[in-house]
């Protein structure tokens, strides 16, 4: 079994269901004892969205970057970063290291594609929603990308930061996104993506009209089939 890197903490919520689907996964392919082989550099969520909030990218990438060159030093053989957003310095991150980078937006467009769904909802932060770093890799696969009304964003993006991030789970909040998802499903989605590696913790199947795509357990997929695949 590969040895992966696990960059995280961005939100800590994220990077434990990251650490729980992985074991799982291991068990359920492997079973007896087997638990995943995983090397975890969880970082200090603060300044990485300080970062953000200030459109400062390089500074995001120096830490990000400086966390990625800590799991190869370690012996990590490839890397996943543990959060959608921060996939904005994707390309950077993926320069500085001399080991595979599995990208999760590629990961899910994908499995979109496999799915024959041409439109997709996206569900996601403010800076994932309003950039084309996350959605290139659906339209270079031609596949629509909806958004929520521009009146929404705000309150997902708040539920993702000021709860979700924090393991916060509100049935208000559940009922609002299903709103959300309800109305891009009405728009013509035939699917909704999950966009946030935290909202997996509140939104399931029932919750949406149309099939849902959980970035997190696609990624977690990736990263298994890559760490029990041999060389």
């Amino acid at each position: 079994m590969r040895l992966l890197g696990v960059l995280g903490g961005m939100g800590w919520s994220a990077t434990a269901e990251y650490y729980r689907r992985l074991n799982e996964g291991v068990d359920a392919r492997l079973g007896g004892l087997h638990s995943a082989r995983v090397l975890v550099h969880s970082l200090d969520f603060q300044p990485v969205d300080d970062a953000e909030n200030a459109g400062d990218w390089d500074e995001m990438a120096r830490l990000l970057v400086e966390g990625a060159r800590s799991l190869q030093a370690g012996g990590a053989e490839g890397i996943i970063l543990a959060a959608n957003t921060m996939h904005v310095v994707a390309d950077q991150v993926a320069a500085a290291v001399d080991i595979p980078f599995l990208h999760i937006a590629e990961a899910t467009a994908r499995r979109v594609e496999a799915s024959r769904q041409r439109k997709v909802g996206l569900l996601a932060t403010l800076t994932t929603m309003s950039g084309d770093f996350y959605t290139t890799p659906f339209t270079q696969r031609g596949i629509e990308v909806l958004l929520p009304e521009e009146a929404e964003r705000p309150e997902v993006d708040r539920i993702i930061y000021e709860e979700l991030v924090h393991g916060v789970i509100k049935d208000t909040s559940r009922r609002a996104l299903r709103s959300v998802m309800q109305g891009m499903a009405e728009r013509g989605a035939e699917c909704v993506v999950l966009a946030g590696t935290e909202l997996g913790l509140l939104l399931e199947e029932d919750d949406c009209p149309v099939p849902l795509h959980d970035t997190t357990a696609i990624h977690v997929d990736q990263a298994l089939d890559w760490m029990l695949t041999e060389g």
